[in-house]
Order: C-alpha cells, then structure tokens, then sequence
C-alpha cells in the first residue's frame, strides 16, 4: 500500500470518526494515548513467504495536534532530527530466547556503504476543523517484514506517537509475530 493511499485511509477513516461524533465532546488528556489493535500477516502464496504485515493502533489525543504535513520539515521536524516521524516503530527480534533490538542496515552496492532502513513514519496532519479538538481513530501501517538478512523467525514490534507539541505517548508493543519462510 503506498504511502499516499494510508494516508487518504487515514483521513478518510478520521473523517467518518468526526462526522458520527459530531455531538458529541469528549475530553482526553493532551499527551496522545496509543493502544495496540491487530497485526495481520500478509503471505505471499507464490515466493512462500510472509512479507507483509499490517499493523492497527488507535489513538486519542485531547487537543488533536497529531500529524504534520508534508512542509513540516523545520526544526524539530527536520530530516535526521528525532522529531522528524511521529509514529516511531522499533524492530525486535527473538535471538536465541531473548528479544533483541534490530537495527536494519543494508549494504548498498551503488554506493559502497550501508543504508539504514526503519519502520518509522509521519502521521499525516489529523487535527479536526471546529471547536472541539479531541481526536480519536486508528492508524493503519502496512510493512514489510522479510528480511533476507536475518536468521530469526520471530519478531515484534514497539511503538509509540509524538504531537506537535512534542508530547511523547505511551509505548505499545505487539505481540510475538512469526514470519513463515521458505
């Protein structure tokens, strides 16, 4: 799925949310809260691999100043900054019984060196029009989970959101995850 069509589902799923709670006003704290929702498996029947997963977490953040848009690329949400995603994803892996941070480099052939890869992305700018700011919906996050440089089989997942007010949420993880590979 690419980057555009989440986040037209985003908006999308966020707009339909707004709409049928329009009467409603609820208060949530400021900070984003974040919870673990499902993780599905997408398997390839034809290279007999998992390669894909989607990730579902839901949100709610009281003054709704979730997201950036694409020309929110200053300081702090500058490139290489570690503000720049807000929905920061951390890769594990179970190494012989214990979970294991992973970082994912590559070699790049083209250039020589190594390139180094992440699960991280921006959240699209989610803040509602009108009075009332609370926001509340699900982030959906397809990614790709083969990784033809790793022995392990069993992987998970930590997440957690910034606003920008740099309020850090609380982390989530998902639960173990096997990938199944040829």
């Amino acid at each position: 799925m690419r980057l555009s069509t989440k986040i037209t589902l985003i908006l999308f799923l966020s707009g339909i949310f707004l709409f049928s709670t329009c009467s409603k006003f609820v208060d949530y704290p400021i900070e984003p809260q974040i919870e673990y929702n499902n993780f599905l498996l997408e398997f390839n029947q034809e290279t007999g691999i998992t390669e894909r997963g989607v990730l579902f977490i839901s949100y709610t953040d009281g003054d709704g100043d979730l997201g950036l848009r694409s020309r929110d690329t200053f300081p702090p949400f500058n490139y290489g900054s570690e503000y720049y995603y807000n929905m920061v994803i951390d890769y594990y892996e179970k190494q012989n019984g214990k979970w294991e941070l992973v970082p994912l480099v590559f070699p790049n052939p083209g250039t020589g060196e190594d390139d180094t890869l992440t699960f991280s992305v921006r959240i699209p700018y989610l803040t509602p029009l009108g009075g009332n700011q609370s926001i509340k919906g699900v982030i959906q996050d397809t990614m790709f989970l083969y990784n033809p440089l790793s022995d392990f089989d069993t992987i998970k997942f930590s997440v957690y959101i910034i606003d920008r007010a740099l309020h850090k949420s609380n982390t989530v993880e998902t639960p173990e995850i096997v990938r199944i590979s040829k």
